[in-house]
């Protein structure tokens, strides 16, 4: 394959104890991080935001939907490269499609006699690629329902080629899939395709990060810690550190979830989400408080605590 590869890509925050359970014969793929599920291929990456409301509810399990969702999806990714690969002629990748036989599939699983509840967003990237004459390039095909985020920069020139748009009900209630919800893959996913280069970066990431970091924060996050690798500043020597490989994706993921853990347990800092809660004019117990004065508001933006995750992954080149 003449396509770039993507690597040491994972980090979460408060990693919860990862018992590894099986369904339909297979080992449930990924990594569960309180509600929130990632995972991570040599070709697909993705981060799903599992509802959390469902703990309170008879039967409610959103981080097994979140899981499931993504361990059906990277099975049907990897079983239509793996058809392609074996057959005469190759057709485009339908990751739209993989998520609603992911979404269909994870419905069966958790039907009776093993019922259980739970809604969750999702997002990935495919890395495939495309024959433009006489070259062969990388192109990443970005899947996304809800508000978590797939994010793609070009460190070089500091700046966000592509990023998904959030999908909202109302404020605050993403599009979703699972119990009760009306969402689906085929009527509501959004699929784009990115040219990409050689050192571009992508970040799948839950809502913990973007509700807590502004795009530019983000950005400057990614860059200084490329930087930092590059330069031996940061982690072990391995061999080529060029652009964050040898490992650096991995630093770069870590930093990344540090920085939004900290403006999401900072009472007095600013974030993304607490501005659109005012912007919604909305008070928030243990987001935003209005307090009526004589003559104005006492206006306090918070943090927003979340499961943070984040997985990053680099473009390289194939070696022959």
């Amino acid at each position: 394959m003449p396509s770039g590869s993507f690597s040491d890509p994972l980090s979460t925050h408060n990693r919860s104890r990862d018992r590894r359970s099986y369904v339909n014969g297979e080992m449930i793929r990924g990594i569960t991080n309180g509600d929130d599920a990632v995972l991570v291929g040599e070709n697909f990456i993705g981060a799903n935001d599992g509802v959390g409301a469902w703990a309170s509810r008879d039967k409610g399990h959103a981080a097994l939907w979140s899981r499931l969702i993504l361990h059906f999806w990277a099975l049907e990714a990897e079983r239509d490269s793996l058809n392609n690969a074996a057959s005469t002629s190759s057709s485009e990748p339908n990751p739209v499609e993989y998520l609603q036989k992911a979404y269909e599939q994870t419905l069966l699983a958790t039907s009776s006699p093993n019922e259980w509840h739970g809604t969750t967003t999702a997002c990935a990237a495919l890395l495939h690629h495309e024959t433009k004459d006489p070259l062969t390039v990388p192109i990443l095909y970005v899947t996304n329902l809800g508000d978590s985020q797939i994010l793609v920069l070009r460190p070089k020139d500091q700046e966000i080629i592509y990023k998904t748009t959030e999908q909202w009900h109302w404020f605050d209630c993403p599009r979703q899939l699972g119990t009760n919800s009306p969402d689906t893959p085929n009527s509501n996913a959004v699929m784009a395709k990115v040219d990409l280069e050689v050192n571009d970066v992508v970040l799948a990431m839950s809502d913990g990060v973007i509700d807590n970091l502004w795009e530019h924060e983000v950005v400057e996050n990614v860059v200084e810690s490329i930087r930092k690798w590059e330069s031996g500043e940061a982690g072990e020597q391995k061999g080529d550190r060029i652009g964050g490989a040898g490992g650096g994706m991995l630093y770069v993921a870590e930093e990344l979830m540090k920085a939004a853990k900290v403006i999401a347990e900072d009472p007095f800092a600013e974030s993304p989400f607490m501005e659109r809660a005012v912007e919604e004019g909305l008070a928030m117990e243990g987001g935003v408080y209005l307090a009526p004065l004589p003559h104005d508001f006492l206006l306090i933006l918070l943090g927003k605590l979340d499961d943070i995750s984040v997985v990053a992954g680099l473009c390289r080149k194939r070696k022959p």
